[in-house]
């Protein structure tokens, strides 16, 4: 049976990495995510609200997608994004709607990461 009601709604998300280890240490440091591993070269997580995956792939392709993470305190998280080995590849800047700021994790996936405050 379909569920109809996440029609046209994102649904999951698959990241690519080299290092499953050093991914997953840095999600769940930074965001509390949980995992769940499939094999040696797949895991996938879920945020409280949303799931998806990480691969492991001999290239790794950075730019997919622009995922936005939400954060309650803006500069917090980007002390947490540093702590866990993250990079800042764009300084925290205020758009219409709030202030955001973008990350690349240890595989080079960006992330943007946004608080309304």
């Amino acid at each position: 049976m379909a569920n109809t009601a996440s029609d046209g709604q994102i649904d999951y998300i698959e990241f690519s990495t080299g290092d499953l280890a050093a991914t997953k240490q840095f999600y769940a440091s930074v965001f509390g995510w949980k995992f769940e591993d499939y094999g040696p070269d797949y895991t996938s997580f879920h945020d409280g609200r949303l799931a998806g995956g990480f691969a492991r792939q001999p290239a790794i392709h950075s730019n997919g997608a622009l995922v936005v993470v939400y954060a309650k305190g803006l500069e917090a998280m980007e002390r947490r994004v540093r702590d866990a080995g993250g990079t800042i590849v764009k300084d925290i800047f205020s758009f219409p709607g709030g202030r955001r700021f973008h990350i690349t994790d240890p595989s080079g996936n960006e992330l943007a990461v946004w608080s309304d405050e």
